[in-house]
């Protein structure tokens, strides 16, 4: 890739992270966009899902492919001190979403100068990845495939722990879904002395999250994978009343549909038998949220082909352990065949991980990236 692009995808990153904008905010960032693509003979399109982008250009007759990168930034304080330090108070790019929207800019400028490809390709810049917004979610409902036809679907996210120059890639999950569970639990308060006169929900809602515990550990099998997490529990206000209602909440993760409805028909077993047993009422609200974040089999391998291609096969890590986290690209992948892949950005150490006020994506990274999504159209283009 030429120096000139280098500095470019350089200057944009350092751009974006400077002027950070959270979800479906992204109004600066979705202009740098488009008029980058604009410039270089892209067909552009602005306000899908409320400020995503893409942007299109044809080479000849072939297959259509698409490439996503998100945008967003994260409702966090930065603590770094270098020049390209947020300038917009409490928000900050933290998840490297900066370098995602840099290496795919520089990857369409250099498939722009680049006649050796066939097919079409379209850029998808997605607003709001982070948090409960779902951007990817608003793209597909705005009729994004269906207005930008595509023959799959590829994202990519940068990963600490993972060394610069390397990629890792499954054949299978990546991500997991993320669903959020709330249980209120009802019963008769009463005077801390007399807890004889009422329903303890506290006593009640204890038990509940004990035993949630033992979803993963009993009802699961330990082939399978999944995570329960009581993330707050709410009741009372005094400290000699005990209180009329609890409430429980958290959030569960899996690789697989079938596991998901287990733990959730297991959630309300074990509330409603808890709440029985102690003479109070427990009702549980169960949101299905992020599916998982699974790769289909031929693109995963076209992915693993174009990163070998990238940094040679001895830098791709194939079969790789998923992640935990989520992912909303796992609305596209609904949608359409394709594949999510990690790129690398450590050098040496470990870098700051994502989400924390200290990360910053590394520069040495974006080339690597860009490279990788032009050796991707072209090996889609020559199938």
């Amino acid at each position: 890739m030429d120096n000139d692009l280098i500095d470019l995808m350089t200057q944009w990153r350092h751009a974006l992270h400077t002027h950070p904008e959270t979800a479906f905010e992204e109004i600066a960032t979705a202009k740098l966009v488009a008029g980058v693509l604009r410039r270089h003979g892209f067909e552009v399109h602005e306000g899908i899902g409320q400020t995503g982008v893409v942007g299109t250009l044809s080479r000849s007759a072939g297959p259509a492919i698409g490439l996503r990168a998100d945008m967003d930034a994260l409702p966090i304080t930065e603590a770094n001190g270098f020049a390209h330090r947020s300038q917009n108070e409490g928000k900050m790019h933290a998840c490297g979403h900066d370098g995602h929207t840099a290496m795919l800019l520089g990857a369409a400028v250099a498939l722009s100068r680049d006649p050796a490809w066939a097919g079409t390709v379209h850029v998808i810049f997605q607003p709001a990845e982070e948090g409960p917004a779902a951007g990817a979610r608003s793209m597909v409902e705005d009729g994004l495939f269906e207005r930008f036809a595509c023959d799959a679907v590829f994202g990519m996210h940068n990963w600490p722990g993972l060394p610069r120059g390397h990629f890792a890639i499954n054949d299978g999950p990546m991500m997991s879904s993320l669903d959020t569970f709330e249980i209120v639990v009802d019963g008769k308060g009463s005077h801390a002395a007399m807890p004889e006169e009422g329903s303890d929900v506290l006593v009640c809602a204890g038990q509940i999250v004990i035993a949630l515990q033992t979803i993963v550990s009993r009802r699961i099998s330990p082939g399978e994978s999944g995570v329960v997490s009581v993330t707050q529990i709410h009741g009372g206000e005094a400290w000699n009343v005990l209180p009329d209602r609890a409430v429980i909440r958290g959030t569960v993760r899996c690789f697989s549909s079938a596991v998901q409805e287990r733990v959730r028909t297991s959630i309300g077993e074990i509330s409603t038998g808890i709440a029985q047993a102690l003479g109070v009422n427990a009702t549980l609200d169960y949101r299905f949220g992020y599916p998982a974040t699974i790769n289909s089999p031929a693109q995963a391998d076209l992915a693993a082909s174009a990163a070998e291609a990238t940094v040679g096969s001895s830098n791709v890590r194939r079969g790789c352990r998923p992640s935990m986290a989520s992912e909303d690209f796992a609305f596209m992948l609904h949608e359409k065949p394709g594949a999510y892949i990690w790129i690398g950005v450590d050098e040496g150490a470990t870098a700051a991980p994502l989400h924390n006020p200290r990360y910053d994506f590394n520069d040495a990274a974006l080339a690597i990236g860009a490279n990788y999504w032009v050796n991707l159209v072209k090996l889609f283009g020559a199938r």
